[in-house]
């Protein structure tokens, strides 16, 4: 259900003209909360949008009120929920939530198969994704993929998994498990 007076659904084309500010409000939100928010360009944002793969709130008035996206990783076995930002004025407000279940089924839609990762240094982000079936996981059970991590560079903890060699970092990853796969792995024997 949709927070009051805020619209969430698959971004458009016509949502493409809120890609500035998506952008400018990740950075500002990651810069005062000191937090490990990577930055993402309105060229970015675009693409996310043109591919599908974006989910955006919107306000009655027409004001963007929240954004979040998914990407694909090894050829479809992995999707990650990236980039949720929700504006000031519509925080506290369920927003966060709406959009997070919407990228969540958005991806499962596309990618029935795949694992679901999400990784966040944010309390909020971490009891959403509990609530959806995420569990906490090492980085070794997330994909490993180079370009995954160069998203990463723009973040202000990026020195520290660099030097942790990409094994860890100040972000907690957590893993969504489709229940065949959890179900073919429990029927495995072991020894």
């Amino acid at each position: 259900m949709d927070p009051e007076g805020v619209i969430v659904r698959k971004a458009t084309k016509e949502d493409e003209r809120y890609a500035v500010q998506i952008a400018e409000e990740t950075e500002r939100s990651a810069i005062a909360r000191g937090s490990g928010i990577s930055k993402r360009s309105p060229e970015s944002i675009i693409l996310k949008i043109a591919e599908g793969r974006a989910v955006i709130a919107v306000a009655a008035t027409g004001e963007w009120a929240g954004f979040s996206y998914f990407e694909v990783w090894a050829g479809g076995e992995f999707i990650s929920n990236s980039g949720l930002i929700v504006a000031p004025a519509f925080r506290q407000g369920g927003v966060a939530r709406a959009i997070k279940k919407k990228v969540f089924s958005l991806g499962r839609r596309k990618y029935p198969k795949a694992k679901v990762f999400s990784i966040t240094t944010g309390l909020a982000i971490m009891k959403l994704n509990a609530r959806l079936g995420f569990e906490p996981v090492t980085y070794q059970e997330i994909t490993q993929e180079p370009a995954f991590w160069k998203g990463c560079e723009s973040c202000v903890n990026y020195p520290v998994l660099k030097s942790k060699d990409f094994r860890n970092c100040l972000c907690t990853a957590m893993l969504f498990t489709p229940k065949e796969i959890k179900k073919r792995k429990a029927a495995v024997p072991h020894h």
